[in-house]
């Protein structure tokens, strides 16, 4: 991977904010040409630094206001298994982060919902169907205090 200078952090910072800005208002914010931040945002893109371009909605305005954290405690550890229980989480909509951990649990999910009744029924499809769910947790979230998946970008962020 090409080391990222603090142009293409500048750039990254920018685009992570919105990524609606044409690439003309780009270069003009970081005193590029068009073309420049055009091989820039390829590079980046090729090399997997820029994942994916999408927009942030809101669950509650889709008709999922409630988010769920899960907690996911695995019967086996075989790797056949747990790659079963990784594509189940990663094919289920609901499931918006899926994260492989350490500790005590083995999974941490959060899941966005309807209602408790679309979460008991989530919880059937993905616990309760699985061979290889020991136990989980469900932690209803209150507030959501602060929601992102941006990545500090700057030197010192």
């Amino acid at each position: 991977m090409t080391p990222l200078d603090a142009l293409d952090l500048h750039l990254l910072e920018l685009i992570q904010a919105d990524s609606r800005l044409s690439q003309g208002e780009l270069g003009e914010r970081i005193h590029l040409s068009t073309a420049a931040v055009n091989r820039r945002l390829k590079r980046l893109r090729d090399e997997g630094v820029i994942q994916r371009h999408g927009a942030v909605l809101s669950p509650a305005a889709l008709g999922h206001p409630l988010t769920i954290v899960v907690e996911v405690e695995a019967e086996s550890e075989q790797i056949e298994r747990l790659d079963a229980m990784k594509q189940s989480f990663r094919d289920c909509p609901q499931v918006q982060q899926c994260y492989y951990v350490t500790g005590e649990w083995d999974f941490i999910l959060v899941c966005v919902v309807r209602d408790m009744a679309q979460y008991t029924a989530l919880t059937r499809q993905l616990f309760f169907q699985s061979n290889n769910v020991k136990r989980f947790r469900t932690l209803v979230t209150m507030d959501p205090v602060k929601v992102s998946l941006d990545v500090p970008v700057s030197a010192g962020g």
